[in-house]
């Protein structure tokens, strides 16, 4: 998944480690039929220590040792999925 992130996105894993620190809004879920999943998929928008704006998204998975998180795709995200963000999250 790193390097796909990186080859086609061009996102590091540490900017998404700062997504996940620096984020103020809450998670979405993705509730669109073809992106359903068990855990549901979600999402959140924040920025990089260095300022860039991505879209994370991912599954949060309790096991019985712990918890995981899996990074679905992490992106800069476009003015409409900024703007659902900011109405739905915040």
């Amino acid at each position: 998944m790193q390097q796909k992130l990186a080859q086609k996105h061009g996102v590091r894993p540490d900017e998404i480690r700062h997504c996940f620190e620096n984020r103020d809004g809450g998670f979405l879920e993705d509730t669109r039929e073809e992106h359903k999943t068990e855990p549901p998929t979600q999402w959140f928008i924040a920025e990089t220590n260095q300022g860039r704006v991505l879209k994370v998204v991912f599954i949060h998975e309790k096991l019985l040792d712990g918890q995981r998180i899996n990074i679905r795709t992490t992106y800069e995200p476009n003015s409409a999925e900024i703007a659902i963000y900011n109405k739905y999250a915040k």
